[in-house]
């Protein structure tokens, strides 16, 4: 019997809809995988064993299996989105465990398109940090257990790169894709603002917050970001196209270095894409000196807003702080200047380029650990240092993607990522195929 195990989404979809295999083989495959591995990785903070066979078994009895674009394919969904039935715990004790009677729009989107959800993955708590462990775990990275999976999406993406899953949900506030997927060496698009449904907490952190996809093929990731965007518009080919891309290898926060495996990989992929025929050349995108207190005023005025109304007695400390710092900028954040006066400036710059390509990190990602017992300025340090590459572009709106792309020295993945202008999801999309062609990343971590 075939393993259907590691294929993609876009394989068992199309092996359900010609009835080469059932919902039931593939998902009862992957709850085998979860049930064998996730006490080393911790990606999920819930598993829907039972539930999701019995849903497996209802989407092959739609009478639209053959229409399906996801048909049969298992998905986890990260534990700030709804799940009917399921409580959203957003990795806290504080969260009410009541639960939630209908799906997020994107669920619901993920499951009309024959999706089954297998479990809800683990965040760290109110999905502010870029590590993810708490009280409900802590999600590893499969390439190197020792060390952290990435925040805030972290469960998502260890689930992904596991195997467990080939695809999963997650969303981006400051980077929360991306971190993870760079760390874990899956494919991730934050999307532009207004592309897919946010509905994420209350008032998706001033705006800046996305859900999207992780997925081990870019294929994967086109074709699960146009169901969730319920558009075509992203799931075709750009037009071919040459395209000016920026490299740009420096840190947008004074003080913070790249290491030398991240800013390699950025080098190299600059000259596949030379040698694919776009023009291609270092400039580095004029950020601020303010950049900084900018990211930091919306990062915690957003965990302000979100803990409103929650035991702060069953916060983390780290939680806490990180919220009492926001409420001081909540009402000058709300009024969208900063993140405008920041649009105006780069609107240069992206007028002269179309893409911009940086290193995904700045270094690998901190070692597993009880970060969420640690002190608040000890997280935001560690954070900064190695995930500096990301805020900007919650920030602007503007979509942006990390692609798996050599490894470090550890054998762990490398990673960069893609900026691009409005409604340039496709052509991301279309650069990230060509990257990810000339040097394929194994889809899964060796665990067995």
């Amino acid at each position: 019997m075939t393993d259907w195990v590691g294929r993609t989404g876009v394989e068992i979809a199309a092996a359900v809809r010609e009835q080469r295999v059932t919902p039931r083989e593939v998902v009862a495959a992957h709850l085998a995988r979860i049930e064998r591995l996730d006490g080393r990785i911790g990606a999920f903070r819930a598993v829907r064993a039972e539930r999701a066979l019995a849903e497996a078994d209802e989407v092959a009895a739609r009478a639209d299996l053959a229409g399906l674009p996801l048909a049969g394919v298992p998905v986890a969904v990260k534990d700030n989105l709804a799940v009917r039935g399921e409580c959203m715990r957003n990795g806290s004790a504080a969260t009410p465990d009541t639960p939630a009677e209908q799906d997020h729009v994107t669920v619901a989107r993920l499951r009309a398109a024959g999706a089954v959800v297998v479990g809800l993955t683990n965040v760290p708590e109110l999905c502010v940090f870029g590590t993810t462990e708490g009280v409900h775990g802590t999600a590893r990275n499969p390439w190197d257990a020792t060390r952290t999976a990435g925040g805030s999406s972290g469960g998502s993406a260890a689930a992904v790169a596991a195997g467990m899953v080939p695809i999963a949900l997650g969303n981006d506030g400051m980077g929360s894709l991306r971190i993870p997927a760079a760390n874990c060496g899956v494919v991730t698009i934050k999307p532009g603002q207004g592309v897919v449904p946010a509905g994420i907490g209350d008032g998706d952190w001033f705006g800046m917050s996305e859900n999207g996809p992780l997925a081990t093929t870019v294929a994967d990731a086109r074709l699960t970001l146009s169901v969730l965007a319920a558009s075509d518009a992203v799931a075709r080919q750009a037009p071919a196209a040459t395209r000016s891309i920026a490299v740009s290898l420096r840190s947008p926060v004074l003080g913070v270095t790249v290491a030398k495996s991240y800013t390699t990989a950025a080098r190299q992929a600059a000259e596949l894409l030379m040698k694919a025929g776009h023009h291609v050349r270092r400039a580095d995108p004029p950020y601020p000196a303010t950049l900084s207190l900018t990211s930091l005023a919306h990062w915690t005025a957003g965990t302000c807003v979100d803990a409103q109304g929650l035991d702060a007695r069953l916060l983390a400390r780290r939680t806490r702080v990180h919220a009492a710092v926001g409420r001081r900028f909540v009402r000058t954040v709300r009024t969208g200047a900063g993140r405008e006066e920041l649009r105006r400036r780069l609107e240069p710059f992206f007028a002269e380029y179309d893409v911009l390509l940086t290193p995904a990190l700045a270094r690998r990602s901190p070692e597993a650990g009880p970060w969420h017992e640690r002190g608040w300025l000890r997280n935001v340090a560690a954070n900064t240092r190695y995930s500096p590459m990301t805020p900007p572009w919650n920030l602007t709106g503007l979509p942006a993607m990390a692609v798996p792309f050599g490894t470090l020295p550890s054998g762990a993945p490398c990673a960069v990522q893609l900026v691009g202008r409005p409604g340039s999801e496709a052509e991301l999309l279309d650069l990230a195929g060509r990257l990810e062609a000339a040097r394929p990343w194994r889809r899964t971590a060796p665990l067995d």
